[in-house]
């Protein structure tokens, strides 16, 4: 099981705060430093200093690590128009040396579109142009060198570009779709993602969407074993309940609902409940971290959790 830390930055942190949980996240052995793309806080939080961009963090962040890979869950497809977007991670990957990984979803927040005024359609056109986005993204990464794409879509019209820049993975980034959608989520994963990942639900749930991916692989003609799955779940590990209480208390949440709900518990329980991921058919988790200045949570994590799984 790959262990990635996960966070939220839109519920407050500056850059300088990231920076040190990515340092930390290589430096302890994690897998990879991943963040949320949003532009407004959630919840009865001050959300100071304000959001910061994802794609200009992950840049800063592939010439500050050597090793982890980067990505998000999930970038909004209503945020960027795909053409500029390619080329961002593109480039973001030529900086870490080929470790990005691109979350791409529909959006889903609208009142963040509103507080900064960005047009929010309703659900079945954000995943028509999800859709358009992925066939427009993935056509220019994978166009050869010395050719041109071109794509006459209902919302994006791109013609004769010449694709580039390439990103530094050939042929592309890895692709990551996520959602509960029983049939374009499934469609559009099977056509255009590496991997699919469940986002805060039970393994049981995790088990029945990944099923429903593997059917829509199989409808599709592709391989079944091409697919990765993954789940993300908030994480609160602490090693006596003292230490559980008050890390549940710094991020505003009840503990006996993170247990139910989440990854909460010592560390023994959660490697337990790692394992129950894992027989559902996930080989990636990502651990939601939501108290960016507790360091000595990821230490705790990285020396006696990750080494069990």
């Amino acid at each position: 099981m790959r262990l990635r830390i996960f966070t939220e930055p839109q519920q407050g942190a500056s850059y300088s705060t990231l920076r040190s949980v990515a340092r930390a996240t290589e430096e302890l052995g994690f897998d990879a430093f991943f963040r949320s793309d949003h532009y407004l806080k959630m919840g009865p939080v001050p959300g100071d200093p304000g959001p910061t961009d994802a794609w200009a963090t992950l840049a800063a962040l592939a010439v500050e690590t050597s090793r982890i890979r980067l990505g998000t869950l999930m970038t909004a497809a209503t945020f960027r128009l795909p053409g500029p977007l390619a080329i961002t991670v593109a480039q973001v990957d030529e900086m870490s040396g080929g470790r990005v990984e691109f979350g791409l979803g529909a959006g889903w927040f609208d009142a963040e579109h509103a507080a900064y005024g960005v047009p929010f359609p309703p659900l079945a056109e954000r995943f028509d142009r999800l859709e358009e986005q992925l066939a427009v993204i993935t056509g220019l990464w994978s166009t050869p060198h010395g050719s041109t794409f071109s794509f006459d879509g209902k919302y994006y019209k791109v013609t004769d570009s010449p694709a580039l820049p390439k990103p530094a993975q050939r042929p592309r980034p890895p692709v990551i779709i996520g959602g509960t959608g029983r049939r374009r989520t499934p469609a559009l994963a099977a056509r255009y993602a590496d991997e699919f990942n469940a986002a805060f639900q039970s393994a049981a749930e995790s088990a029945a969407m990944f099923g429903r991916i593997r059917e829509a692989c199989t409808q599709a003609g592709r391989p079944g074993p091409a697919m990765a799955f993954s789940a993300a779940q908030v994480v609160c590990c602490g090693r006596d309940s003292a230490e559980l209480a008050r890390r549940a208390a710094a991020i505003g949440r009840d503990l006996a609902d993170l247990r139910t709900n989440g990854l909460a518990g010592t560390p023994s329980e959660i490697v337990d409940k790692i394992g129950v991921f894992a027989s559902a058919g996930a080989s990636t988790l990502y651990l939601q971290v939501l108290d960016l200045s507790d360091l000595g949570h990821l230490d705790l994590l990285a020396s006696e959790v990750l080494p069990q799984v």
